[in-house]
């Protein structure tokens, strides 16, 4: 993919050097030399920019960009005025980062759907978010280590835990299966409730739509997904 992050500080920079890792091709823009400077060896390229200077953006190679993030983070105002830039150039995808809730609410009347929450999402749990198809959920341990979600792949539906090796071939730990139930209320309604099916047998059967409850080192994950086409990498 090719993604436009528009600020590099903290939460920026770290994206920017996780998708780039991954193989994709990232423009870094800033309007702090310094940041620019330091990634420079790290991305694909990085540009010194006013992001809401809306004659310097119509430079940047947006009919060939797959996803705009902006994650300016220290100046709202800012943020804004280049969200609602991008989104009047009708990128082909857009992401913008909330400051507060007042600030989600005024992306959100642009007309921005994705919303980056750096106080409870990280920069890891984006990445996943972006290059994983069927991502329910991730909670990362540490820099190295996650547990993640995922919808099962089609190529494994139907084999046994015992059949798939999950620890000798791909150095991943699945530690339990998540069903998705349908159950009716005393109302009447009905409803989808998870039910977590305890750790796995070596004769479990792997169903469609079951959900892998998925241990390892960040690496690893990404090398498995890779390998059943559920990325983007």
């Amino acid at each position: 993919m090719k993604v436009i992050i528009i600020g590099l500080g903290n939460f920026g920079a770290a994206l920017a050097k996780k998708m780039s890792k991954l193989g994709h091709e990232i423009i870094g823009v800033d309007n702090d030399m310094q940041k620019v400077e330091s990634l420079k060896e790290k991305l694909s390229y990085t540009v010194y920019m006013d992001a809401t200077d809306e004659l310097a953006i119509s430079k940047l190679p947006l009919n060939n960009t797959d996803i705009v993030i902006v994650s300016i983070g220290e100046n709202e105002g800012a943020n804004i005025m280049a969200t609602a830039i991008f989104k009047n150039k009708n990128v082909k995808r857009l992401i913008s980062r909330s400051i507060s809730s007042l600030h989600e609410n005024v992306l959100q009347a642009i007309g921005v759907s994705e919303i980056i929450r750096p106080e409870s999402e990280s920069a890891e749990r984006w990445t996943k978010k972006l290059n994983v198809k069927g991502v329910v959920d991730s909670f990362e341990l540490n820099k190295d280590y996650s547990i993640i979600e995922v919808l099962t792949p089609a190529e494994l539906v139907g084999k046994t835990f015992d059949e798939v090796q999950f620890k000798k071939q791909h150095n991943i730990l699945v530690m339990t299966i998540i069903k998705n139930k349908e159950e009716a209320s005393f109302l009447g309604q009905y409803k989808i409730v998870p039910q977590v099916q305890g750790f796995p047998s070596s004769s479990t059967v792997i169903q469609s739509k079951d959900v892998l409850v998925i241990y390892g080192a960040n690496d690893d994950i990404y090398r498995f997904l890779k390998k059943f086409k559920m990325g983007n990498i």
